[in-house]
């Protein structure tokens, strides 16, 4: 007799009219809408999947905790139809467990010194979550305390939650238990649960990379907003200059319909004072997008040392790009190939500060990491206040005593070490030092006036076009928006054979520009039609 797997296995059968491993959020609402589907059995269907290959099959490990009062949420809104004015309503959204819920839900960004906290409001982006009608699902797996804690930390790692497996190649383990395919980091768990089909869609957050990198490794679509286009009241910070949180979803659309939920002015977070955005981020999606559209390609065959995108690409990455880069060119596109002049300068001297790597388990163990002066520095004082302002039911006041408890539990909080939380417990905590004013001025020098703002005058663009997440850093320095799409499967790791997994394209651009990057990636998304959702996670 055959062995039962996936929803079978997990001994739960709940029918719904549509595939949820692949489903768009789009599909799910018109479903909503038509009466097809109520929140309830969709809730229900979304929580059977978990159980299948979250915590069962390959044990994904994406969603951290369920929300115990996620049926009760949906049978509340069961004749309720998506609208106008509830447009997410009856559709399952997992959080990153950074993003603070004020109900059962602890927010503990993935450490065993957070366990148990909770937070005394929702953050600003739940509570329009809510207001829009979304069941909050659970919390999402995902790098602890964002990436932040130590040097070589594994992307999708946390001592709480434990490992996130990407959903392309779950069971390639190296011989410290790490994936030899990561699922990309932060934002680990929301990403992969998108992919596996185990939410309608996620929010994530990114400082730099943390939600584009586990997009392109995902196969999703992702949008890091301006800074200041989202509230970030209420997120475990790492970097208040370039924190933001952003959706993670399966296709352009429902990005855009995401976006227009989570964008919002918030007295909480005064830089959203300065947001611009139009009504309606799904107006103007069309397939000629593209025509005419000036987009800038930073690699010029006549300056390949000024090349850190492109030029070091594998082979297989690089016929994907070429490709993409084709498509773009068919449908009108203007390809303008000319180097950056300042992506040598980002992590110049100044900007970044040595730390010793004490990672038990780094393959560069001793060695001096350079992480950045503005990550170091805004963390203890923007940490502490999180815990002094949102964190209820826990001891842990500030940095100093999180790298207290993580040493007094060394074996089970400290498997990658705690290195980058032990050189920002050693700074002042208010921003007055010199070195930290110097760097953030250099940061925004390097990546602003003279990267991104030089090059887009230059070359008259309205978009920067960039490998993977390989772009991230300059534009997350300056503060500006990108756009992540699926672009291609590519395999190899480590010198490994691996299965396939993806690698997408991001568009960046000037702040506020989303719309714009929007319309572009949905362009090249309708004439690619390239995201492959994970192979052996089908049935409901």
């Amino acid at each position: 007799m055959k062995k039962p797997t996936g929803l079978a296995a997990a001994g739960i059968a709940v029918p719904v009219p549509l595939r949820l491993d692949d489903a768009s959020m789009s599909d799910i609402a018109q479903a909503l809408a038509d009466g097809r589907v109520d929140a309830t059995a969709l809730a229900k269907a979304y929580l059977a999947r978990i159980e299948a290959y979250d915590r069962g099959g390959p044990a994904l490990n994406a969603v951290r905790a369920l929300n115990p009062d996620a049926l009760g949420i949906a049978g509340k809104l069961d004749g309720t139809k998506p609208s106008a004015s509830q447009p997410l309503a009856g559709l399952p959204i997992l959080v990153k467990d950074n993003i603070a819920t004020g109900d059962k839900q602890p927010t503990t960004a993935g450490s065993l010194a957070l366990e148990g906290a909770h937070a005394r409001d929702d953050a600003t982006i739940v509570e329009l979550l809510r207001d829009a009608g979304a069941v909050i699902l659970g919390k999402a797996n995902l790098t602890e305390f964002s990436n932040m804690l130590a040097v070589d930390m594994p992307a999708g790692y946390s001592s709480l939650g434990g490992q996130v497996r990407n959903p392309y190649a779950p069971t390639l383990m190296d011989d410290r238990g790490i994936p030899l395919v990561p699922p990309g980091g932060s934002s680990a768990g929301s990403a992969v649960a998108v992919a596996a089909g185990l939410c309608a869609a996620a929010v994530g957050t990114e400082t730099s990379g943390s939600l584009l990198y586990p997009a392109s490794q995902n196969g999703l679509v992702t949008v890091k907003p301006t800074v200041g286009l989202v509230s970030r009241a209420g997120i475990v910070p790492i970097a208040h200059s370039q924190d933001t949180a952003g959706p993670m979803t399966r296709t352009v659309r429902d990005a855009a319909m995401m976006l227009n939920v989570l964008a919002a002015k918030d007295v909480l977070d005064p830089v959203t004072e300065r947001q611009r955005r139009p009504a309606d981020y799904t107006a103007g999606l069309t397939r000629d997008a593209m025509k005419g559209a000036r987009i800038g390609v930073p690699s010029d065959p006549a300056d390949p040392l000024n090349d850190p995108y492109f030029d070091k690409l594998p082979s297989r990455s690089a016929k994907v790009i070429a490709d993409a880069i084709a498509v773009l060119e068919d449908l009108g596109a203007v390809i303008v190939r000319a180097s950056m002049p300042t992506p040598g300068w980002i992590g110049g001297p100044g900007t970044t500060m040595a730390v010793l790597n004490r990672n038990p388990l780094s393959r560069f163990k001793g060695t001096v990491a350079r992480p950045p002066v503005v990550f170091i520095y805004e963390l203890k004082r923007d940490l502490d206040l999180y815990l002094r302002d949102w964190a209820t039911d826990t001891e842990i006041k500030g940095i100093a005593d999180i790298v207290a408890f993580n040493a007094a539990h060394a074996e089970t909080a400290l498997r990658f070490g705690q290195d980058h939380f032990l050189a920002a417990s050693m700074t002042r905590g208010d921003l007055s030092e010199r070195e930290y004013k110097s760097a953030r001025a250099m940061d925004l020098l390097s990546a602003k006036t003279r990267g991104m703002d030089a090059y887009m005058n230059q070359h008259k663009l309205d978009a920067v076009l960039f490998p993977g997440s390989a772009g991230c850093g300059i534009a997350a320095k300056a503060g500006y928006p990108s756009v992540m799409v699926p672009a291609g499967l590519i395999s190899g790791a480590d010198d490994m054979d691996t299965p396939d997994y993806p690698l997408g394209i991001t568009f960046a651009g000037r702040a506020w520009s989303e719309h714009k990057l929007l319309r572009l990636a949905y362009a090249y998304e309708q004439a690619s039609n390239m995201r492959k959702a994970p192979p052996g996670l089908a049935g409901v």
